[in-house]
């Protein structure tokens, strides 16, 4: 599949720009002694396992589904994975806006602003460059690990562009009367940054929640049933029932359409030609698409 390729080839670019982030966090956090860029580094190490696991799953459900145990396929991992993720990111959130608070609390921390700033311009470049280049490339996938992963550098350049402004600010006020502040301006610019920023994976975990759930989905539910009400009125019809799912990139339709007893449905290929006629105006055909259509005149099958 060109979508699965293509989303692939993201994951593993991200993967290991997101290994090189790291390795070059830790050790710049440890040569300028700042404890937010060595949270920065581990932050960028977390980031790429859960890339790692995102790549894994994508090839898996873009298997063909022919394992007798997932005979419907593997799309219930996707949701799993993006809720693990979100809320991996929402606890490294968490985390860190702990780790500011005990800094402010300390005293704040001295920092070599020579190597902090460094740090922080590189990584922003990086981080900022990522994200504008998976969006762009999304727009065509419209891959949700890749929407999840384009976050997580979004996320990263906010993180090291806060830490950037905040050891700028720290360098403007040394040897002035306010150097005395200088050590706590990382720890809150972190802690509004964590605060702000936590709302994005909950969004995340919040989606995927609802297809971990089986929820329906408004829109989909509304589209299906516009179509069969119409195909139901001119088919002289007696009425139907329909239900949906979205589970990761997967869809499931099932619909019941009840006959009169002396329906004009006289042959499997007319009830195929129905069936075609309602796939066409529901529209999204493809192996993302799970579709069953079935006729009955009694309505105890529903």
């Amino acid at each position: 599949m060109p979508q699965a390729a293509a989303e692939q080839r993201l994951l593993k670019l991200s993967i290991a720009v997101t290994i090189a982030v790291a390795a070059f966090g830790v050790l710049f956090g440890l040569l300028s002694g700042s404890l937010s860029i060595v949270f920065d580094g581990v932050f960028a190490a977390i980031d790429a396992a859960m890339s790692g696991l995102a790549l894994f799953v994508s090839r898996l459900v873009s298997r063909v589904a022919d394992d007798r145990r997932f005979q419907f396929g593997y799309w219930h991992i996707e949701p799993m994975v993006l809720a693990f993720n979100g809320g991996t990111l929402m606890l490294l959130c968490f985390y860190a806006f702990l780790n500011a608070v005990d800094s402010f609390l300390g005293g704040g921390r001295q920092l070599d602003f020579d190597w902090a700033i460094a740090y922080a311009i590189v990584v922003c470049i990086v981080c900022f460059g990522m994200y504008f280049y998976e969006r762009h490339l999304n727009r065509r996938i419209d891959s949700d690990f890749v929407r999840l992963d384009t976050q997580s550098w979004l996320m990263s350049a906010a993180i090291t562009s806060a830490l950037l402004v905040a050891f700028g600010i720290a360098w403007s006020l040394q040897d002035t009367p306010y150097a005395r502040f200088t050590p706590y301006a990382d720890p809150v610019v972190l802690a509004v940054l964590t605060l702000v920023l936590v709302f994005v994976p909950i969004r995340t975990v919040r989606k995927a929640l609802t297809e971990i759930l089986l929820i329906t989905p408004p829109e989909l539910d509304q589209h299906v049933r516009r179509v069969m009400d119409e195909i139901v009125a001119r088919r002289g019809f007696k009425h139907y029932t329909s239900y949906v799912a979205k589970v990761g990139r997967a869809q499931f339709i099932e619909i019941h359409i009840v006959v009169p007893p002396y329906s004009p449905l006289s042959s499997i290929a007319m009830a195929d030609a129905i069936r075609r006629e309602i796939a066409t105006a529901i529209g999204g055909e493809g192996p993302h698409r799970w579709l069953t259509i079935d006729f009955t005149a009694d309505p105890r099958w529903l």
